[in-house]
């Protein structure tokens, strides 16, 4: 394939341009209250900007988690004992680095966090979702975890995401939890990067199982409010070079750094330890009226997931619903989830439909395509095993760039979009801008200059700050990009042959401008795959 003859360089860098924008850093300082992102879509991150632009001596932002210049990009998750059994999804997964020479790694270091989802199928075709608790290793949860029901006959998967490079699992110790849980981190020596899953193609054949019965009920897409089908996970205005990938899940952290599930419990916990903060003690007293530095209330930790893009930014705009299912976490909340999208994707996406490609970042083993690591990935999502052109690189270029079920219905819908709150306003202050830029950059990402042989149809348009204000699309056998509007102040940026932001924009999280690894492989070290 025509991507294997790329060199070593253009093969780094364009892992780097992939993993620097997926870091979407999405935690927020909540001062004044909790929120609930999974209701409230898209107000975290605007508070998040605020927050990110707040002076040097604010108390707010030096009561933050210190975070490295450069994170070590590189953590491990040490999987419980029995991780399908309720007690097993009760028990915190352990988060350490997998080099401690790299440094250490923090959950609540947005650039480093990680995050578990588990869904549960039950015998009667019940569906329900809980997200296991992720904390740093010798540390305490900030509140216990609630207790999952899992009847008995259930089948349960669980999968993982991460926000920065590479995501390995590990057993506990004690026993060999990724063989209990049928853990799939890659292969082996080549994990996925942000992704893993455990137990994934039961839980799908069972969920698929009581589909056929009439025991699950897939709602229907709908119709979007440009008359279209509401997209889905496999739908080419949503992908990028990652489909599928990551997950739904929120937690929340205190000023100390300690973990809970984002429900009642977790934020009262958290808020009270902010209150006794800020009494201070036998070092530090205060005098009721200053703030203590450590005394702000806690902040959201979520993955910036494909999952997230979809049903809490893209869907409203467009007037679409995504599939839930009460969410045991989260006091029984109505959430989404990547196992929902997914049953949801295969029961209404209709042609073109996208699947994981070989040219995949995360589907590679040393730049190279690889039908088994393609598999063990769809496997995940419940996707065909590769057969035939189902995973070709070039085709799944084409339909993203010169198909109208791809990036141009996003240009299609920019009105809409506009009107949306952006997921990284760092980027672009709409949602449209950032879709724009995502396509930039997944052009670059997937090889498809290459593999089309042409330049990015993509050319962005920012302004004095570097942000994303507008972008235009060259459309199919065209030689100029079709006409929009530009503002007068900005500049227009094509982008072709990088894909990277143009380098007056800020980086999307803080210290990402740093290349998160000497080598942008996956990681071949201390790799555990069930």
């Amino acid at each position: 394939m025509a991507r294997n003859n790329l060199t070593q360089s253009s093969r780094t860098s364009r892992r780097e341009h992939a993993r620097r924008w997926k870091r979407s850093k999405v935690s927020l300082a909540m001062i004044g209250g909790p929120m609930i992102l999974a209701v409230v879509a898209g107000s975290v991150f605007a508070a998040e900007s605020r927050d990110r632009h707040s002076p040097p001596n604010n108390p707010k932002t030096l009561a933050q988690p210190a975070a490295a210049v450069a994170p070590n990009p590189d953590c491990t998750l040490l999987v419980p004992d029995n991780p399908l059994s309720a007690a097993g999804l009760a028990t915190p997964y352990q988060l350490v680095a997998t080099d401690a020479a790299k440094g250490a790694c923090h959950e609540a270091n947005a650039e480093q966090s990680a995050f578990v989802e588990a869904a549960i199928v039950a015998p009667n075709g019940k569906l329900t979702v809980y997200n296991p608790l992720v904390i740093d290793k010798g540390t305490r949860p900030a509140a216990p975890p609630a207790r999952p029901s899992v009847p008995r006959g259930s089948t349960v998967g669980i999968w993982f995401g991460y926000n920065n490079a590479n995501l390995t699992l590990r057993a506990s110790g004690r026993t060999n939890s990724l063989a209990q849980g049928k853990c799939v981190n890659g292969l082996q020596g080549s994990v996925f990067g942000q992704f893993a899953h455990c137990n994934a193609p039961a839980f799908f054949q069972a969920a698929n199982a009581q589909i056929a019965k009439g025991k699950i009920r897939i709602p229907a897409l709908g119709k979007a409010q440009d008359g279209l089908p509401c997209p889905t996970t496999r739908d080419f205005s949503v992908v990028d070079q990652d489909e599928s990938d990551n997950v739904v899940t929120h937690y929340i952290a205190d000023a100390r750094g300690r973990i809970a599930q984002n429900n009642a419990a977790g934020r009262a916990a958290v808020k009270k330890a902010a209150r006794l903060d800020n009494r201070g003690d036998r070092h530090h007293r205060h005098n009721g009226k200053a703030k203590s530095a450590t005394a702000v209330a806690f902040k959201d930790l979520a993955n910036g997931s494909d999952n997230l893009l979809l049903t809490q930014f893209m869907d409203p705009a467009l007037g679409c619903k995504p599939f839930t299912a009460p969410d045991q976490s989260s006091d029984n909340q109505a959430a989404s989830a990547l196992a929902l999208d997914e049953l949801s994707a295969a029961a209404g996406q209709k042609a073109p439909v996208a699947l994981v490609p070989q040219t995949d970042p995360m589907t590679l083993v040393n730049g190279a395509a690889s039908v088994a690591k393609t598999n063990a990935y769809r496997a995940g999502v419940d996707q065909p095993a590769v057969r035939g052109a189902n995973a070709d690189g070039a085709a799944f270029c084409t339909n993203l760039f010169r198909n109208p079920a791809g990036i141009q219905r996003v240009f299609k819908d920019k009105a809409l979009f506009q009107k949306a709150p952006s997921p990284d306003p760092a980027m672009a202050p709409n949602l449209f801008g950032f879709l724009a830029a995502r396509a930039n950059q997944t052009f670059t990402n997937l090889g498809c200059d290459k593999l089309l042989g042409t330049a990015d149809p993509v050319t962005l348009t920012t302004n004095a700050a570097g942000l994303v204000t507008d972008a235009t699309l060259t459309a199919p056998g065209r030689t100029s990009p079709s006409a929009s509007a530009s503002p007068s102040a900005s500049q227009s940026t094509p982008a072709a042959g990088t894909g990277a932001r143009p380098s007056t924009a800020p980086s999307k999280t803080a210290g990402a401008s740093a290349s998160p690894s000497p080598t942008a492989q996956p990681s071949r070290k201390g790799h555990s795959n069930g």
